[in-house]
């Protein structure tokens, strides 16, 4: 059988034909391609569909594949979605999902709507969830999985081979199957491929890894992710404070974590959440971009108002009026610069107590040393271009103030940010160009104030 290679133009090319079936009323036709899809492409398909569309689409899905599908989705649309579905609907789609994609689909749910889930579905199911919903979100608790399979040291491996080939089926990923006493303590882990190529009359005790790195279960995602980078793992057991076994997890849902840590990031530089649903309804995208805007209006108010205190200087030396916004752009550029690079440094955990004060020292540094080259020449530029020495020494050194600052600002900012439980990546960006513009604007207009107004 030929394998299939799907690339983002052949599902941008299934996105216009169901379009265009949809618009010619061919529901059949609609729901005959969705069953010969994957649960990936289904989902990217309704994130990419405006929301009228998204709604057929729903509509014609297979509900065999709902449980799918909602664990592809991002979070505004899921709960979006999940919303619409009856209680029954619900605890049919749990049915197929991992315990952790289902733990965060019930956290998201009314209470009333969640007790009629939990009454829909099976026992098995029902305490498999309650046990997730026990750990907060975003720890190592809500990302396991239960799905392990666990060995006993002093049992041959032809025994756990007979037992493998009468189960029949392992659990997704799984790369070790791990060890553990009578109470369920971990021992260690046995790799299925020493499980595969040992000598069968060998125990499980003489091939398996004792040193296994487990993690704790309140441990947070990020601080997962970041071990699973360092150690490239495929999957990691996870235990309580009494190293008791309590589940894995798996590289999938690293893979997750590490995304939407990236999207945060990306999106928080904008303000906006990093679930944001891009074919969202108009009005309430329109409240969510509003609130981060009437915040950035606060902020460019206050750097005006800098500009007003030195209003008859700008009357009097139109030049100025030119060349003012000089000062604050660079310095915005160089504190953004520091600025990434620290919350990048936080969102990997390498930036800590013991070495805050020496990277803000270096910022520092670098910001002075940025601040005297281009100072050095901006004043040379403007003095060749308007002949005035004494105002090229003046936006000198107004950049050489500002870029220092901007080099200590864009060091202590996401620090500060996140002592006072504050999202860098979030309120970053906005806090340090105001700093930036009021501190260009106020030392270029004050110099000029004291030297060119005497």
């Amino acid at each position: 059988m030929p394998i299939e290679v799907l690339d983002n133009e052949t599902t941008d090319q299934r996105l216009n034909q169901l379009t265009k079936a949809l618009g010619s009323g061919m529901f059949v036709h609609v729901r005959n391609m969705l069953q010969d899809m994957a649960a990936s492409d289904i989902a990217f398909i309704l994130e990419s569909s405006p929301p009228r569309t998204r709604q057929v689409l729903w509509q014609l899905i297979d509900q065999e594949h709902t449980g799918e599908i909602l664990d592809e989705l991002g979070e505004e649309l899921k709960d979006s979605l999940i919303t619409q579905m009856s209680p029954e609907r619900v605890a049919k789609a749990a049915e197929n999902m991992d315990t952790d994609d289902l733990a965060y689909i019930l956290r998201s749910l009314p209470d009333s709507v969640f007790r009629q889930v939990l009454q829909s579905m099976s026992k098995q199911d029902r305490v498999r969830v309650e046990q997730a919903l026990s750990y907060p979100d975003d720890t190592a608790g809500s990302l396991m999985n239960t799905d392990t399979v666990t060995l006993r040291p002093d049992v041959n491996i032809d025994v756990i081979l007979r037992y493998l080939r009468i189960r029949g089926e392992l659990p997704d990923a799984t790369d070790m199957l791990y060890v553990v006493d009578k109470h369920d303590r971990v021992l260690g882990g046995v790799r299925i491929a020493d499980l595969l190529t040992c000598d069968p009359n060998a125990s499980v005790r003489e091939i398996m890894v004792s040193d296994l790195e487990a993690i704790p279960v309140g441990m947070s995602d990020s601080e997962v992710a970041q071990l699973f980078e360092r150690h490239d793992w495929m999957s990691a057991p996870v235990i309580d404070e009494n190293d008791k076994l309590l589940g894995r997890i798996t590289i999938d849902d690293v893979v997750d974590v590490i995304r939407e840590d990236a999207e945060h990031s990306m999106m928080g530089m904008a303000g906006m959440d990093d679930d944001t649903d891009t074919f969202g309804p108009v009005l309430k995208s329109t409240f969510r971009r509003s609130l981060w805007l009437t915040v950035n209006l606060f902020a460019a108010l206050l750097a005006a108002s800098v500009s007003n205190m030195f209003e008859g200087t700008i009357e009097q030396f139109a030049t100025i009026a030119i060349l003012m916004t000089i000062v604050p752009s660079m310095g915005g550029v160089a504190g953004n610069q520091t600025l990434a690079l620290v919350i990048r440094g936080i969102a990997l955990g390498q930036i800590g107590q013991s070495n805050s004060r020496w990277l803000i020292g270096k910022e520092l540094a670098i910001g002075f040393l940025n601040g005297l080259l281009w100072s050095i020449l901006v004043f040379a530029a403007v003095w060749v271009w308007k002949g005035d020495i004494a105002l090229g020494g003046l936006i000198a050194g107004a950049m050489l103030i500002n870029m220092t600052v901007a080099g200590l600002a864009g060091a202590s900012i996401p620090l500060i940010l996140k002592k006072m439980n504050i999202d860098p990546a979030l309120a970053g960006g906005m806090v340090l160009t105001t700093v930036t513009d009021v501190i260009g604007l106020f030392a270029f207009l004050g110099l000029a104030t004291i030297f060119l107004m005497n």
